[in-house]
């Protein structure tokens, strides 16, 4: 029987064995909805809140298959799924369902022993996890029930309450820092950085346990300069577990066309721009 207490929220994937999440092998909890749009995002289905439908065209063979099996027709669509088991080619997919908590505890708890001999353990990301703040810290509290560490990976662009709320219950946050300069953060993610800034520096000042982890876009802020603003940020205000510089990739353009969404190219920094970049915080 669920409890009483097992809060539902839209989750879009739940990725396992993962390694770039925090440390030792973890399970990543990928939560919908994000109230920033980067330009570079590589996971552009997590950006609505909403359950969506994606439609690859280069895979569809207009055999008809999802139309005639279709109960509503396509201008009603209710996204019930019945397309996606029947495409033969998988040319649509259903995006973000709802789950319980107890499901989400479920699917994490069956790899407990092997975050218990590596170090790792459950990763909550996005979109932003922490715009579902009540399914997020349920999770949370039963993961610490269950003994099974915990990282949020979040942009930040949030109340700093629901940092308190989710300080107590979780042992890793993952800070997704953009760009420092103000007006090239507002171009390129919708948003300024205003709200962002502050949150970091409060959470370093309270010597919260965090990797500061900075995606690298070439002709946005891979300049010296630029990193060299953010090494003085977050150095005058406390001292993180890590600095990542993460170079751009583009393996999640395919994902735009699907959703029908304009894309932004991006080329990948060289490994000469990386080496300088990361010999700044060295």
């Amino acid at each position: 029987m669920k409890p009483d207490n097992d809060i539902k929220g839209n989750i879009f994937d739940i990725q396992k064995f993962s390694s770039i999440d925090g440390p030792g092998i973890r399970t990543t909890v990928f939560f919908k909805g994000c109230n920033l749009k980067c330009a570079w995002c590589h996971n552009p289905e997590s950006q609505s809140p909403s359950t969506e439908m994606m439609l690859y065209k280069g895979k569809c063979t207009e055999c008809g298959k999802c139309l005639s099996v279709c109960q509503k027709g396509e201008s009603e669509c209710t996204l019930c799924g019945r397309c996606t088991v029947y495409c033969p080619t998988r040319a649509r997919e259903i995006v973000g369902r709802e789950y319980g908590t107890s499901e989400v505890l479920e699917e994490i708890a069956g790899d407990k022993a092997f975050y218990d001999v590596s170090g790792g353990g459950v990763t909550f990301s996005g979109g932003e996890c922490m715009l579902q703040i009540d399914f997020l810290c349920e999770i949370l509290k039963r993961c610490k029930e269950n003994g099974i560490s915990t990282a949020v990976d979040t942009a930040g662009h949030v109340p700093y309450e629901y940092f308190e709320r989710v300080m107590p219950l979780c042992d890793l946050f993952l800070y997704d820092f953009k760009c420092f300069d103000r007006e090239a953060h507002k171009k390129y993610t919708g948003v300024y950085n205003d709200l962002i800034l502050s949150n970091l520096k409060k959470l370093l000042q309270a010597d919260a346990p965090m990797w500061v982890r900075v995606p690298i876009i070439p002709n946005v802020n891979d300049s010296v300069d630029e990193m060299k603003k953010i090494k003085d940020l977050i150095y005058s205000n406390g001292t993180p577990k890590k600095v990542e510089l993460l170079p751009y990739h583009s393996m999640g353009e395919y994902k735009y066309d699907g959703l029908g969404m304009k894309k932004q190219s991006f080329s990948v920094p060289s490994e000469e721009k990386m080496r300088e970049l990361r010999g700044i915080f060295d």
